[in-house]
């Protein structure tokens, strides 16, 4: 895919990152529940983090890896992201966040099933999979929501600040 895609859900634009979306970025991964819930976002989540994770996503599309969309409201706001990366053996990892203002509104699991029927459809993935913490249950009922399984507790997955975690995995397969 030679053009980043845009997909339109019925509230949503998933879309391609962009450097004008870092300052919002910053203001909503800097609070530590992000980093708590998550095994990839640092606290405190600076300005550097955010142009990093946006030069990395762009690398990422450009070589075929994988696609970070942000996800926007009808007006083109940024909200949060949602991203799908190439695992090898026809299957990807799903992730997501979302502002703290925008939770539990359905935003993650619309913006999701989007994203499945993307990497399903377009990518021609066999599997798609994600993870979360067990202490971040609300992400175990978007994947549940979107019709993926839980297919195990993997022990002491994750080190993050020395400290070592169990994650739930979930998947979803094509058909």
């Amino acid at each position: 895919m030679e053009k980043f895609p845009i997909i339109e859900t019925e509230r949503l634009i998933l879309s391609q990152l962009e450097e004008k979306d870092v300052p919002f970025i910053v203001e909503y991964l800097q609070h530590r529940i992000y980093s708590d819930l998550t095994s990839n976002i640092p606290y405190p989540y600076t300005e550097n983090d955010a142009i990093s994770w946006l030069k990395m996503s762009k690398e990422a599309f450009d070589n075929h890896s994988g696609y970070t969309f942000g996800i926007r409201n009808k007006e083109g706001h940024i909200i949060g992201a949602i991203g799908l990366h190439d695992r090898e053996d026809d299957k990807a990892e799903l992730g997501y966040w979302i502002g703290m203002a925008y939770w539990n509104k359905g935003y993650v699991t619309e913006a999701a099933k989007a994203i499945v029927d993307f990497g399903f459809k377009k990518m021609e993935f066999h599997k798609i999979f994600a993870t979360h913490f067990l202490h971040n249950p609300a992400s175990g009922r978007i994947m549940e929501k979107i019709g993926m399984e839980q297919e195990a507790i993997l022990k002491h997955e994750i080190k993050k600040d020395g400290e070592y975690f169990d994650i739930v995995r979930y998947s979803i397969f094509k058909d």
